[in-house]
């Protein structure tokens, strides 16, 4: 449920401006996602083509391309009615089961609680799983009322109560964590996601190997910038 995991690797933070409930993060989608990883994948793909034949290739890998074929996975569930092309109508963006909600103390928490099993434990753990409002999953016209009386449940307690409240539960709740917070995490923690370089903080190298462990490059030099700007005139 990538927007819990997201959320908890410090990925959701900055995703919204301030006061906004966060949405998907800038730049995964566009640089990184349809644009630097296919790219990789491409290069990739040139030198198994070149080890195999001798002949090379040249990689077009433009943004646009790779973060529309990002969406076919998403498009694909058109047939069965689950996409709409109006924002909040498709079964991922609109429903009160699949978004973040701000707590007490300002900080948000994300639910996803797609599949049935885990929508039961979701509302028993709140305690409305009687509650007639809630009886459907998938009423749309259901949706707005369900987000407001979920924006006024999370709102009454701070983002580390509703954390031990769904603690070891597979509701698919997670709390929004911003990157210093994410190093902190235990799940992060243990995985050393985060790391600190030369006193920043950057995201360790992924993927990783079992019998070569990358390293972070550095620069051999620092360039003054006074130099570039001559260059130009």
């Amino acid at each position: 449920h990538d927007l819990n995991y997201i959320g908890l690797s410090g990925a959701l933070h900055y995703a919204s401006p301030a006061g906004n409930i966060p949405q998907t993060p800038p730049t995964l989608l566009g640089d990184i996602g349809g644009g630097a990883l296919y790219l990789v994948i491409g290069i990739l793909s040139g030198l198994l083509r070149v080890k195999e034949t001798g002949e090379g290739s040249v990689v077009d890998a433009a943004i646009v391309d790779g973060s529309a074929h990002m969406m076919n996975l998403w498009m694909s569930m058109q047939e069965t009615g689950s996409v709409e092309m109006k924002r909040g109508q498709s079964l991922l963006d609109g429903p009160h089961w699949s978004r973040c909600y701000i707590c007490s103390d300002g900080k948000y928490i994300s639910v996803q609680c797609l599949e049935p099993k885990f929508y039961s434990i979701f509302l028993e753990t709140l305690g409305i799983d009687k509650d007639p409002l809630f009886q459907s999953q998938h009423e749309k016209d259901q949706w707005g009322a369900q987000i407001d009386y979920l924006n006024r449940i999370f709102k009454k307690k701070p983002q580390a109560y509703w954390v031990n409240r769904f603690s070891d539960l597979d509701a698919c709740v997670a709390p929004i964590l911003d990157p210093k917070e994410a190093e902190s995490d235990p799940h992060m923690k243990s995985r050393k996601i985060w790391a600190r370089e030369n006193g920043y903080l950057m995201a360790s190298p992924a993927p990783r190997f079992d019998n070569n462990k990358p390293k972070t490059l550095q620069p051999e030099a620092i360039v003054d910038k006074r130099d570039i700007v001559s260059n130009w005139t």
